[in-house]
């Protein structure tokens, strides 16, 4: 079968043999709601050579700003409700596949008014089968993190913080783009030691009292009058939003006692949200993007399509 994790800002497909092992995998950066209606032709130009008919795709594609839109399920709900929510796809311009489409999960009993999640509930219920039972708590830190409380192999509750969207408009638009030069944007710690203190300044500010916007403002002061340079603005705002984040929702989404809370994402974000949370005293551990596609197997397996 062929795994499609299809969100806002990419597309990441696997090709799986009939065990579920990852035998190729492909990305772009053709973001789901952004082909605007080309999404058969961006798919078979992703896939066209691999010639298994199976496809499951998870994320924004099954938006209503995606491909096809897909229902939500409803928390507290595990892999049964998944599977049996799965929709087929419209395949007229792909005749030569079977496309299956993931829900969303939708959060409506935690906050006001809500919150929801696409794509990350695959990774999630790939976890939770390594993990077993038990409470557990896992952070997908991205474009819009999403923290999940997950009890006995159910999505409990979901959270969700725009931290690397509101890091890029940052970047991008307004008065702190034009202090730092271009091309030194990245929501992450960097690599060089200088780029590290200026994380760990921002992940420090983020405790003082005032909140964002008051410490947003503040980065600028800390341009003109504190000696922080230019070039290390990035990672002086990404600490700070992260640490507002983390500070934010970990009360409402602690692991259990002696337990670790789980990473997943790419290698960048993750070393970024793990100093965050060691400087909280909090242990992570991490796990591979590469989930999504355990996940859909999963799924499909549990559908009877694979």
């Amino acid at each position: 079968m062929i795994a499609v994790d299809w969100g806002t800002s990419r597309l990441r497909a696997y090709r799986l043999d009939a065990a579920g092992t990852i035998l190729e995998q492909r990305r772009s950066d053709d973001g789901a709601t952004a082909c605007r209606g080309r999404h058969a032709e961006t798919l078979r130009a992703c896939i066209d050579d691999w010639d298994e008919e199976l496809v499951l795709l998870c994320g924004m594609v099954g938006s209503r700003h995606g491909w096809q839109e897909v229902p939500y399920v409803a928390c507290p709900a595990g892999i049964d409700a998944l599977a049996a929510a799965l929709c087929g796809g419209e395949a007229a311009r792909l005749p030569a596949r079977r496309l299956w489409l993931v829900p969303g999960m939708a959060d409506r009993r935690s906050a006001h008014p809500g919150d929801t999640m696409r794509g990350e509930e695959s990774q999630v219920l790939a976890l939770l089968e390594r993990l077993g039972g038990g409470r557990h708590a896992i952070c997908l830190p991205g474009t819009h993190s999403k923290w999940v409380a997950a009890d006995d192999g159910r999505i409990a509750s979901i959270a969700t913080a725009m931290t690397g969207e509101l890091f890029d408009l940052l970047r991008r638009h307004g008065t702190l783009a034009e202090l730092a030069p271009t091309g030194t944007g990245h929501n992450g710690i960097g690599t060089a030691t200088a780029e590290t203190e200026a994380f760990d300044r921002g992940l420090r500010d983020s405790a003082a009292g005032g909140g964002l916007l008051h410490h947003l403002f503040g980065a600028r002061a800390q341009v003109l009058f504190e000696g922080l340079l230019p070039q290390h603005l990035a990672s002086y705002l990404s600490g700070l939003l992260i640490g507002h984040e983390v500070r934010s929702l970990l009360p409402a989404c602690a692991p259990a006692a002696g337990a670790p809370l789980h990473l997943v994402g790419n290698e960048g974000l993750l070393d970024a949200y793990a100093r965050a949370f060691a400087a909280l005293g909090v242990d992570t551990r991490r796990h591979s993007e590469q989930l999504a596609a355990d996940g859909l197997y999963l799924l499909a397996r549990r559908r009877g399509l694979a």
